[in-house]
This record gives structure tokens, C-alpha cells and sequence, in this order.
């Protein structure tokens, strides 16, 4: 998959999916997609980025407080799991590399999909409202799982992603 770290600073090497190669060191914490010599251009998060990146923080906390977690590492859910999710759904779509060994990163993790940011963000929030329909449709309460079947027929991914990205402002590169 990667190369480990090799010493005198060069870092790991990412083996994309489209079959380029990026260095991880060429990434950094502000950074949500990059440009590839494929023509293409690939999403980056790492776990330091905070979910809410993806997810309004009202429906984090909903999701922090319901969703119980496994890892020590990782004790609340957040942006590693909705990855794990993505990488699950979409496993040759997405690489890893933990660079947690690589002081100079400021992460532990990093991911690299070959969709951009915009599709990413999608389908997150394709996945988390899949996630939450499995969760009502346990509901005792027919009435509570019609509502939210009704609410979520008229739910647009599209336009919700559009939304929050403006309120967000995030654009890849909002300074050019």
C-alpha cells in the first residue's frame, strides 16, 4: 500500500487509487483536496480534522451521545469512524496511512479518496442518513418511523452539501 517513513525527512508515500503516488509530507492539516496528476482531484482528511467538518455540530453530538465506540484510541465517534464508514462502503476508493510516528504532520491518520471534497462530503452524509435510518427503523413507534421516512424522501444530499459547504465556506481553495 505505502512505504513507511524513511528517514531524512521524505515521509510516506500514499499509492492512490486512481494509481499515482502523493507524499504524505505534501499534505497538511488545511488541506481538504488536492489536485492530481491523473486529472482528478482527491479529498484529504485527517483525524485531527473535526467531524463537524461534514456533519452540523447539533447532529455530532446526537451522534457522539447514541453511538458507542470500541477503541480506546478513539473513545467517541467522530471523524475516524466516519471515515471507517466510507472506507467500508468504498474500500478501493480510499487509502490510509497512519503517520502518527511523523511529528511534523500534526495528525495520526490520513485518508486520500478518489472522489473530490464536494463527493466526499456527500456521501458521508449519505452514509450517516443511511446510519440513522437503520436506528428509527428499530423504533417501537410506527408514527416516528413514518415521520422520518417522510422527512428523509424529501431530504436533498445535494443541496443540504451546497448549504453547509456556503455556511462553512468550504471551498478547496478558499483563498484563490
Amino acid at each position: 500500500m505505502s512505504e513507511p517513513s524513511v528517514p531524512g525527512g521524505r515521509g510516506a508515500v500514499l499509492d492512490l487509487p486512481c494509481g499515482e503516488t502523493k507524499r504524505v509530507r505534501e499534505l497538511d492539516l488545511g488541506k481538504r483536496e488536492f489536485d492530481c496528476p491523473c486529472g482528478d482531484s482527491h479529498a484529504v482528511v485527517m483525524d485531527v480534522h473535526p467531524p463537524d467538518r461534514f456533519l452540523p455540530e447539533f447532529l455530532v453530538e446526537i451522534l457522539q451521545e447514541t453511538i458507542e465506540t470500541t477503541s480506546d484510541d478513539m473513545p467517541e465517534f467522530g471523524t475516524a469512524h466516519l471515515m471507517g464508514i466510507v472506507l467500508e462502503e468504498f474500500p478501493e476508493a480510499v487509502v490510509s496511512e497512519d503517520v502518527s510516528e511523523d511529528g511534523e504532520l500534526g495528525a495520526g491518520i490520513v485518508w486520500v479518496t478518489d472522489f473530490d471534497s464536494r463527493r466526499l462530503h456527500e456521501i458521508i452524509v449519505e452514509l450517516v442518513v443511511e446510519l440513522m435510518e437503520h436506528a428509527v427503523s428499530h423504533a417501537d413507534d410506527d408514527d416516528v418511523v413514518s415521520e422520518f421516512e417522510s422527512k428523509m424522501l424529501q431530504f436533498d444530499v445535494s443541496e443540504f452539501v451546497d448549504q453547509y459547504r456556503a455556511q462553512r465556506d468550504l471551498d478547496p481553495e478558499p483563498y484563490m
